[in-house]
């Protein structure tokens, strides 16, 4: 059975970091495209960024371009986004999910994507 499992929210000042993660079981990375979504009150779920099964590419909406990562770890079946220079505009709840077929997650399109964690509030605030 497939899940994900996100980790690492909180309260941040702007400026501060963060670094979430997404546990996955069921499957292995190396098998479906990871995406990092998410959601801020009020508002629709964005693409945040992607890292693919094979080769490990990735992807970033221009929001976060220069200040987020996205990383993997086979060997943990983690899935990791560093977040630095974070802005009060980045609140949102961070969910992952997976992209069974190859045709959503690198366009950072939630609705193409299939299983999803349950997420994690981030909330940069003074």
């Amino acid at each position: 059975q497939v899940q994900l499992v996100e980790s690492g929210g909180g309260l941040v000042q702007p400026g501060g970091s963060l670094r979430l993660s997404c546990v996955v079981s069921g499957f292995t990375l190396d098998t479906y495209d990871i995406g990092w979504f998410r959601q801020a009150p009020g508002k629709e779920r964005e693409g945040v960024s992607c890292i693919t099964s094979r080769g490990g590419s990735t992807v970033y909406a221009d929001s976060v371009k220069g200040r987020f990562t996205i990383s993997r770890d086979n060997a943990r079946n983690t899935v990791y986004l560093q977040m630095n220079s974070l802005k009060p505009e980045d609140t949102a709840v961070y969910y992952c999910a997976t992209d069974y077929y190859g045709s959503s997650c690198v366009f950072l399109r939630a609705s193409g994507m299939d299983s999803w964690g349950k997420g994690t509030l981030v909330t940069v605030s003074s």
